[in-house]
C-alpha cells in the first residue's frame, strides 16, 4: 500500500517512513519541501511536496497515495486543506496532530466527506489522544466510575526537539484556555498552572498546563468524570520556569511573539543538555470509585531511555497505517483517534524501544 508521508523528513515523520519501510505490506513515500537527506534508506522514496503550494491537492494526487499521514506541524491554526486532498485522492489519512480546535474541529468538518469517499479519516494519532485514550480506556476497567484524569507529559532534556512541537507549545502559554475541574468549566492559561509532579524512573518535575484536545473529548467520552486536566513538565526547572515566567508576562498582556522564536529557543535549550538525561515519560492518574464503593487512583506510568521517548507520539500512526495496509478496520468516516487501538497495542511497540510501564494504585 502507497503510504505517503508528509513531513517525512522531520523528527516524528522520519521515525515513522523507517518503521513503515520494513513491512512488505507498505511502499513508503517521504514528502516534504526540503530535499531529502542522504540518509534517508533505499527502501524509502522521496518527493518534493508543499502543502502550502496552490498546487498541493494536484502534486499530492500524482504520488497516487493509499494513504497519508500528515506529520508536518504544528497544527495549531491548520486548516484541514491535506485531509481533503487526500480524499480527493483516494486514501486514507492520519494526521499526529495534538491541536486542540483542529482535532476538535476535523470530524465535523471531514465527516460527510469521509464517508462520501469510503475512506478512514483519523486526527490525532499522537501521544494525545490516541495513547492517552487508550490508557484511559484500559484504567476504567478497575472503577464504577471515574471522577477525574490528571495527565503529564516529561520530555528527556537530551531527546530531539522538533521545531513544530516547540511552536505548538509556545502558540498557547501565556494564552486563556478551559479544562475541567470538579463537574464545571474553568479558566486556566497555558504553561501557568504549575503543580509538582513525581513521575517513575524520572522523579520530581514541575508541570504546567497544556491546551490539547483531550481537555473538550474526555468529558465526552468517559460520562461523569468532573476534573480532567494535562500539563508537560521539563526536566530542567530553570528551563521550565523560563517559559512559565515568559507565558505569565504575556497572560499579563504583554506582547511576546514566542512562538515565532522557536528555532531560537530550542538552540538555546539544546546548551542546557549536559544538565539533562535522555529519559522521558508519561503518567496518566485516573481517580474514582472502585466496583466496591471505596475510592482508588490508578497511576500508569511510562518510561523512555536512551532518547526514545520522542518514538511514542509516532506509533499510533504507524499502527494505523498498517492495520489499513492488511484490511484490518472496517470504520469509515472522520474521527478523533479514540477507540481504533487498544494499549496492549502500544505495549508491543514499547517493548521495541526499552520503553517501561508501571501501575501504580492506592487510595484516593
Amino acid at each position: 500500500m502507497r503510504t505517503v508521508v508528509i513531513g517525512g523528513y522531520g523528527n516524528f515523520g522520519a521515525r515513522i517512513c523507517r518503521a513503515l519501510c520494513i513491512d512488505p505490506d507498505m511502499q513508503v513515500i517521504a514528502a516534504g519541501r526540503a530535499s531529502a537527506p542522504v540518509s534517508l534508506p533505499e527502501k524509502i522514496q522521496a518527493a518534493s511536496l508543499d502543502l502550502q503550494s496552490p498546487d498541493f491537492a494536484v502534486d499530492l494526487k500524482k504520488l497516487s497515495p493509499d494513504i497519508v499521514i500528515h506529520c508536518a506541524g504544528p497544527f495549531q491554526g491548520q486548516d484541514y486543506r491535506v485531509a481533503k486532498a487526500a480524499a480527493g485522492t483516494g486514501a486514507h489519512y492520519v494526521d499526529l496532530a495534538d491541536g486542540r480546535a483542529f482535532v476538535n474541529g476535523f470530524a465535523p468538518e471531514i465527516d460527510a466527506l469521509a464517508r462520501a469517499s469510503g475512506l478512514l479519516m483519523i486526527s490525532g494519532a499522537s501521544s494525545v489522544p490516541a495513547l492517552s485514550s487508550a490508557v484511559v480506556d484500559e484504567l476504567i476497567n478497575r472503577f464504577r466510575q471515574i471522577e477525574e484524569i490528571q495527565m503529564y507529559i516529561a520530555p528527556g532534556q537530551r531527546a530531539p526537539r522538533g521545531k513544530a512541537t516547540s511552536a505548538g507549545v509556545f502558540s498557547y502559554a501565556g494564552k486563556p484556555m478551559k479544562w475541567m475541574r470538579d463537574g464545571e468549566w474553568r479558566d486556566a492559561w497555558g504553561w501557568q498552572e504549575l503543580v509538582r509532579v513525581d513521575l517513575a524512573g524520572l522523579g520530581v518535575r514541575w508541570a504546567a498546563a497544556c491546551d490539547i484536545p483531550d481537555l473538550d473529548l474526555f468529558p465526552v467520552r468517559y460520562r461523569g468524570v468532573r476534573t480532567v486536566e494535562f500539563r508537560a513538565a521539563l526536566e530542567l526547572g530553570v528551563q521550565h520556569l523560563a517559559l512559565w515566567s515568559a507565558a505569565a508576562l504575556r497572560r499579563s498582556g504583554m506582547p511576546l511573539p514566542i512562538e515565532r522564536a522557536a528555532p531560537l529557543l530550542n538552540r538555546m535549550a539544546s546548551l542546557l543538555d549536559y544538565f539533562g538525561s535522555e529519559r522521558g515519560g508519561m503518567l496518566v492518574s485516573v481517580a474514582g470509585v472502585r466496583r466496591d464503593g471505596s475510592r482508588a487512583r490508578v497511576d500508569w506510568h511510562l518510561t523512555a531511555a536512551a532518547n526514545h521517548g520522542p518514538e511514542i507520539p509516532c506509533i499510533a500512526a504507524i499502527l494505523l497505517a498498517r492495520k489499513l495496509a492488511r484490511g484490518q478496520i472496517a470504520a469509515r468516516g472522520a474521527h478523533a483517534c479514540m477507540g481504533f487501538l487498544k494499549l496492549a497495542e502500544f505495549e508491543a511497540e514499547f517493548a521495541r524501544w526499552q520503553i517501561s510501564v508501571a501501575i501504580k494504585e492506592g487510595p484516593a
